[in-house]
């Protein structure tokens, strides 16, 4: 993401030249919490289609639409989750970047309002910064559902700025919520002074000092503004947290200031004593400090405006009525009862059926035969059984190959009389003949089912529910339950999976996602031909399963205690379970599949000229001659070489080549086995080996590729020998 440079002279003109941007529209920015609604409120405001999910990491990059209101027309920007100024993840920081970079008419802060306790103090922070801000609490409907009340006006009241009730995936509170937009107009300086936190006496004048060091005005004649969107208190409060962005953007900003690095370098100085002195005399660190004393100010508010049930029974009345928030509850009321005042008794409400079901997703022992279920359902029996056996053998052979591909073989052949040609559009490896036909006939199918079980999935919310199951088990290769993500996203193309990786934490944590990706995730297409072939042997199927679990645990544990770096946090927003909705679960398929079809068939198509080429110059000749060996090391026929070389091109390639042999009875049952498992661990496509460039550099995808490559053949060479060994027959 690039974002715009306020001034592209400052670098040499020092700042003392005022660059007049060009006309551009008002901006309105969506920020907040992940899994509160901002793409589906950013889709109700500017009417175009975003991902629209139920999982951190949807927003992966800035996100830009237009919206008219009234006579006005605005950009609008919808911002990866983040939870407060004090970014801990790398998508955290892109938002916090863009609050430091962009000039904005107005923020939206949107929050859950089942969780106002808990989200109001980032709404602190935003007013703080002197942002122009509106609050948004979505999901009304169903804070409403759980007897949650708001009072809205008493809330604007306190804040001092608007705020508007919405249900954004049902387009209710949207217009009431333009008007706020066209009517606002940043709050007089009494409003602001009265979300300016006091932090005690002790940590205030080191604030103070260090905003007194952020003012170029002692040294220069130019504006006192260090940011061009956030107060100067609230950078001198990351900066006392040591916040990176904040530290990086005081040097650069200094620099630009002072134009001489002596006066940067005492400023910076001073500031970091300041941050050390302030460090010491405070008993708690600071970032602890100051949200400690943001939670007591959302205390009251939530006090004063929040309404939630309480079931209440009175001695001997067996009356029921609500009652208002409790001061200082930031979790979650205990189940046990509670004595309260008079003799009355004070009980949680029942767990719903939700609830309930919650309790079973994330349960170390009961949610595990659920993802099983989840898996053979959805995986097993739609995508590999029915796409990519029943689907796919109905459009391969009687569609494609009774009909289609005969007459269009026919009807080439007799226009075009140079055997060159036709050998590159429908021979062996034609580009009609095997790329279209692969690409429409056999992934399509595999891939579109794939992509309809994940946005079903995804809709219902069990995508962060299986993060936190999995959580435990991750962090032993490494990984958080946030890497559920991009690992799900594999089994159905793990080049968009590879994309996905940049919403880890850390670069040690993305780097293992890459490697666990390249290695052992099979794409949907892959995996619904493998499921396909060795579903007729369940011993088959499970010698697969086994190894490639086994593969993806023992290679996840070993980069984790090599690769260097800390371990990662995780940092997850849990949204409600839901039905899911058909629309988003149809827009969301279709969104995908345009997406991978558009990415795919290109890519067929470029492997068939590439075929082609290596077939006339004799390069594909060579290559097969060299992956023979070891194929035929592993106890495959050496025509089997055929299958990893099309895997490079693409995985779907090799997959469909492993089913035609199969169909042509040249492996026996261990032969496949060893093939499947082989072909599975083999190297990433071009596709993904493209995007891991992208994303981590040339090096180590080369460094990737190179492991994976004699590591594949390795792992077969040993499962061949092994079921000999053992007399397995399969």
């Amino acid at each position: 993401m690039k974002l715009p440079v306020t001034c592209p002279e400052r670098e040499c003109c020092c700042g003392k030249t005022r660059c007049i941007p060009g006309k551009e529209l008002p901006k309105i920015i969506l920020i907040g919490n992940p899994n509160v609604g901002k793409s589906s409120l950013f889709n109700a405001l500017s009417g175009s289609y975003t991902l629209v999910s139920n999982y951190p990491g949807t927003s992966v990059e800035i996100t830009h639409g237009k919206v008219r209101i009234g006579e006005k027309e605005y950009e609008i920007i919808d911002t990866p989750g983040m939870y407060s100024l004090l970014p801990i993840s790398e998508e955290e920081r892109v938002s916090q970047l863009l609050l430091f970079e962009e000039k904005t008419s107005v923020y939206l802060h949107v929050v859950d309002a089942r969780n106002l306790r808990r989200m109001l103090s980032f709404t602190l922070q935003l007013l703080e910064a002197g942002l122009p801000l509106i609050l948004v609490l979505n999901m009304m409907d169903e804070a409403e559902e759980r007897g949650i009340e708001i009072e809205i006006s008493k809330l604007s009241q306190l804040l001092g700025i608007p705020v508007v009730g919405t249900i954004s995936r049902e387009g209710k509170g949207i217009e009431e919520l333009k008007t706020a937009i066209s009517e606002f107009t940043p709050g007089d300086d009494a409003q602001k002074s009265e979300q300016k936190l006091d932090y005690g006496t002790e940590i205030e004048p080191y604030i103070k000092a260090v905003e007194g060091l952020l003012d170029p005005a002692k040294e220069a004649e130019i504006s006192a503004e260090i940011s061009t969107g956030i107060s100067k208190r609230a950078i001198s409060l990351l900066l006392l947290q040591e916040d990176r962005t904040a530290l990086e953007y005081l040097r650069r900003a200094q620099k630009n200031t002072y134009c001489g690095e002596e006066s940067h370098e005492k400023s910076s100085e001073e500031i970091q004593k300041l941050v050390e002195a302030a460090s010491k005399i405070s008993e708690v660190p600071l970032s602890y400090l100051f949200t400690l004393k943001r939670q007591e100010h959302v205390n009251e508010i939530v006090e004063q405006v929040m309404i939630i049930p309480e079931i209440i029974e009175r001695k001997g009345s067996g009356k029921f009525e609500k009652r208002r928030a409790e001061e200082g509850t930031g979790i979650k009321r205990r189940a046990e009862e509670d004595t309260g005042i008079n003799g009355s008794k004070i009980h949680n409400r029942n767990l719903g059926f939700s609830e309930k079901i919650d309790s079973i997703l994330i349960h170390p022992l009961l949610g595990i035969p659920v993802l099983f279920l989840i898996l053979y359902f959805g995986l097993y029996l739609f995508v590999g059984v029915f796409a990519a056996g029943t689907v796919v053998d109905f459009l391969e052979n009687t569609v494609f190959g009774g009909y289609i591909n005969p007459f269009v073989t026919e009807k080439f052949v007799s226009l075009v009389p140079y055997p060159t040609l036709q050998d590159l559009f429908v021979g062996e490896y034609g580009i009609f003949t095997q790329a279209v036909t692969y690409a429409i006939a056999l992934i399509l199918p595999i891939v579109g089912a794939f992509f309809l079980v994940f946005s079903i999935i995804e809709d219902t919310g069990y995508l962060p529910r299986l993060g936190l199951l999995l959580d435990g088990m991750f962090k032993k290769i490494g990984l958080s339950g946030r890497a559920v993500i991009p690992m799900v996203l594999g089994f159905g193309c793990s080049t968009m999976a590879t994309m996905v990786t940049r919403t880890l934490e850390t670069k040690r944590e993305r780097l293992i996602a890459n490697i666990l990706l390249a290695l052992a995730i099979p794409c949907s297409a892959q995996l619904g031909i493998i499921l396909s072939i060795l579903s007729k042997s369940p011993e088959s199927l499970l010698i697969w399963s086994v190894v490639i679990l086994l593969e993806f645990v023992l290679i996840g544990f070993l980069a984790s205690r090599i690769l260097p770096g800390e371990a990662p946090t995780f940092i997850l927003e849990m949204p409600p379970l839901r039905k899911p909705k058909l629309s988003n679960v149809l827009v969301k398929t279709y969104s995908r599949m345009h997406w991978y079809f558009l990415e795919v068939l290109p890519l067929f198509v470029l492997a068939s000229v590439l075929i082609w080429i290596g077939k006339l110059t004799g390069l594909f000749a060579l290559a097969l001659k060299i992956i023979e060996y070891p194929t035929v090391w592993i106890g495959l026929p050496p025509d089997a070489a055929d299958v990893f070389l099309f895997g490079f091109f693409r995985r779907d390639f090799g997959a469909a080549g492993l089913y035609g042999m199969h169909d042509s009875g040249l492996l026996t049952g261990v032969q496949l086995v060893v093939a499947a498992i082989t072909l599975t661990l083999f190297m990433p496509c071009i596709a993904q080996f493209m995007m891991t460039i992208k994303e981590r550099g040339f090096k180590t995808a080369l460094a990737i590729s190179g492991f994976i490559f004699p590591f594949a053949f390795f792992t077969g060479f040993i499962v061949n020998n092994l079921l000999k060994l053992l007399g397995v027959n399969l």
